[in-house]
């Protein structure tokens, strides 16, 4: 008796048993579509931050958080520069490394690439090319090898393997006897890795650092410095700090400008995505609105009672409101422990489904990625919650409207 009036006859209103058995029905369609909506939304967004989390990790085992280069042409001062980078607290790990854009050769089999000269050991602080190797190692990258590492996709298309030799041919010219020439230069495979990542296994190379300063004619210069960095969220603004501590004139670049088109389209997607599938509770939501007009209409007895004993407009509008939100907030909470629940499980239940029906959802011989990753994220879950229990409250205003507006006398005409 202590409870506010609107509260207590809503929640009644809510769990009496409705001689109109088709308006709870209605009720439960409602909260079981808000349900699913929410389920649904948690699940893909879900699945598709784990994708996103996936594809980075790749992406970024092998390219650095950001690279620090002269703005004029090669890194001369590197071997000073290095230390100090290094004991900057915001990096974790930096090396050297050279860039080009060659061309690979081998019989008649020609094919462009990127090739890195790196130095193995130094390497291991900013990428996991050694925990990508998929034939041969990292190691046999030593000086004056001329051995070359190839992405499995590139080794393919040249049809080489470790043991067999590749051409290297860079755009730089040689003058000799017989006129101009481009530089060349045969290099022996030694391993081959594979990273999952198409922009790499298919266009990447590594050779060691100075094989590729002798072939590119730099001397003891170098590209820049690769670096890795202790948040690489924040990699635009730290590696931007770490140019100004040096002092000089720097060009920075971070993982985000590399990949900027391909991680916008993600963002965009998972955006389209959400928009698509919260529809879904926009639709269970609008059944709030049939739902409690039904019981406007059912119960237009009952109200004009109420108005005749002080019942005020307002209170009787929220009378309504609590009914149409307790449909929501039972939907909402279900739709987030049950998303929550699937998405965490999303990854064995697609195996099971996989085996029990001897299928494969996504085929290990067309994707590189076979499983079906999970990534909670708690922003997800509350934004969905929040919009999904605002939706349900937007939709009770007008039947509760319509309820306030009720004449008692019109309404006990023909009782």
């Amino acid at each position: 008796m202590y409870r506010p009036l609107p509260l207590f006859i809503g929640l009644r209103y809510t769990r009496a048993k409705r001689r109109n058995h088709f308006i709870s029905f209605i009720s439960l369609i409602s909260m079981l579509g808000i349900m699913l909506g929410i389920v649904a939304l948690i699940v893909v967004l879900s699945v598709m931050n784990g994708f996103h989390k996936e594809i980075q990790e790749r992406i970024l085992g092998m390219a650095s958080h950001a690279t620090l280069s002269e703005p004029t042409g090669d890194m001369a001062d590197w071997r000073e520069l290095l230390p100090r980078v290094r004991a900057h607290p915001a990096v974790v790990g930096a090396a050297p490394f050279i860039e080009m854009q060659v061309m690979l050769a081998n019989g008649g089999e020609v094919s462009g690439a990127l090739i890195r000269g790196i130095e193995p050991v130094e390497e291991d602080q900013v990428s996991e090319l050694r925990q990508d190797m998929h034939r041969g190692e990292v190691d046999s990258l030593t000086p004056g090898s001329f051995n070359i590492v190839l992405g499995r996709e590139l080794a393919a298309v040249l049809g080489v393997g470790p043991g067999d030799k590749v051409t290297v041919v860079t755009p730089q010219v040689s003058a000799t006897p017989i006129g101009v020439m481009p530089r060349l230069k045969s290099f022996t495979v030694s391993g081959i890795f594979a990273v999952g990542m198409s922009d790499y296994d298919r266009g990447a190379g590594f050779i060691n650092l100075q094989d590729a300063a002798k072939l590119m004619s730099l001397g003891e210069s170098v590209t820049g410095l690769r670096l890795k960095l202790t948040d690489m969220f924040a990699a635009p603004r730290l590696v931007r700090e770490i140019a100004k501590d040096l002092g000089g004139v720097y060009r920075v670049v971070d993982w985000t400008q590399h990949h900027k088109n391909f991680f916008a389209a993600l963002s965009t997607e998972k955006r389209m995505m959400s928009i698509i599938l919260f529809l879904i509770v926009a639709v269970a939501a609008f059944n709030i609105v049939s739902t409690l007009v039904m019981v406007v209409t059912d119960k237009q007895a009952d109200i004009a009672i109420l108005r005749t004993l002080g019942l005020s407009p307002g209170r009787v509008m929220g009378v309504f409101m609590v009914q149409g939100t307790a449909i929501g907030v039972a939907g909402t909470l279900l739709g987030v422990i049950c998303g929550i629940l699937l998405a965490i499980n999303v990854e064995a239940i697609v195996a099971g489904i996989e085996n029990l029906f001897g299928i494969h959802f996504l085929d290990p011989n067309i994707y590189y990625i076979s499983n079906m990753p999970s990534d909670i994220h708690a922003a997800d879950v509350i934004a969905v919650g929040l919009g999904a229990f605002l939706m349900s409250v937007l939709a009770t205003l007008y039947p509760a409207w319509r309820a306030s507006r009720t004449e008692p006398a019109e309404a006990l005409r023909y009782e």
